[in-house]
């Protein structure tokens, strides 16, 4: 797919009904020679619409017209680029847990969570969160979680965390102020609700930090797997991070963690594991799914905005 043809996508895909700023944001650069020229001096995995507009955020430049971030890209493109060069879409979002939720709470407790691509790690505070299935409440507290749930039966509780650990090439600290301002631009604009469930996701975790590793997907996994405690159910999961990962590489990270003790949960999108077979999406939002030890279960949004359950 070209770099134009990538940006239509995403408008279309992710975009319409979301964000409409980075719908006509997209629209305009699939359209754009000249920013599309300079996107082309990047390798391809680093041209991609959420680094772009995250990144020009994260510097201080418009992203809510697109003749205004035209006029700020190429004239600032050196930055751009530079920034783009050395950072990753790691949109840490603590909504993904109420799709994580249905999962975790029917395992064996207690739990030993180890999060796969993890940011700053607000993914692995499923047992502090609260959470809203239309009018079905789990839990008290801030922040809480809502999440459009179809054709599933409700978790009754929260799952019990004994451990939790993360890995990833380049973990945040929520408490570092550049990390948590990437964390932030990473956020689309209209979003106010989710920059609200990040403060509140990153207050829990500088009030309890996670095990934070630095470290590869495969030749890393093993080693810290290890750390779990023995007496805990050992939980290896991840939510749209695989995309970022080269197909060899997703393919020895399957063998790896399938290799492993205890558990293994995914939500990707669809063309990033195999699966047999999957039924029709419910609509044409782009939708991820959601996979136990490598069988499909549910269609789920990239936020956590909603699971569709089929397994």
């Amino acid at each position: 797919m070209t770099t134009a043809a990538n940006y239509a996508a995403f408008a279309a895909r992710e975009t319409r009904g979301v964000s409409p700023i980075y719908e006509r944001l997209s629209i305009a650069v699939s359209r754009d020679e000249e920013v599309l020229a300079l996107l082309g001096t990047l390798p391809p995995a680093k041209r991609q619409p959420n680094l772009l507009f995250g990144v020009v955020r994260f510097l201080g430049g418009p992203v809510e017209d697109p003749a205004a971030f035209h006029d700020y890209a190429v004239t600032n493109w050196p930055a751009i680029s530079e920034q783009m060069r050395i950072r990753a879409t790691q949109t840490n979002e603590a909504g993904r847990c109420a799709i994580l939720l249905p999962v975790l709470a029917a395992l064996p407790q207690p739990l030993a969570l180890l999060d796969v691509g993890a940011s700053a790690g607000l993914c692995l505070y499923p047992d502090r969160y609260s959470y809203r299935y239309g009018n079905y409440r789990i839990g008290t507290g801030d922040p809480v979680l809502s999440c459009a749930a179809t054709g599933m039966a409700l978790p009754a509780r929260r799952p019990e965390v004994a451990w939790r650990a993360g890995l990833d090439l380049n973990p945040l600290d929520v408490t570092d102020p550049a990390d948590f301002a990437w964390l932030e631009a990473l956020i689309w604009p209209e979003h106010a609700h989710r920059r609200a469930r990040l403060r509140a996701a990153a207050a829990l975790a500088t009030a309890e930090p996670p095990l934070l590793v630095r470290g590869d997907l495969v030749d890393d996994l093993p080693a810290l797997a290890g750390q779990a405690p023995a007496d805990a159910t050992l939980v290896v999961f991840h939510t749209s991070v695989l995309y970022q990962v080269p197909p060899p590489r997703r393919e020895a990270f399957a063998e790896v963690v399938r290799g492993l003790p205890g558990h293994w949960i995914a939500s990707e999108a669809p063309n990033v594991l195999t699966y047999e077979t999957l039924p029709t999406p419910p609509d044409d939002a782009l939708r991820n799914v959601l996979a136990l030890d490598g069988t499909p279960l549910a269609w789920t949004s990239p936020h956590g905005q909603a699971i569709v359950w089929f397994g």
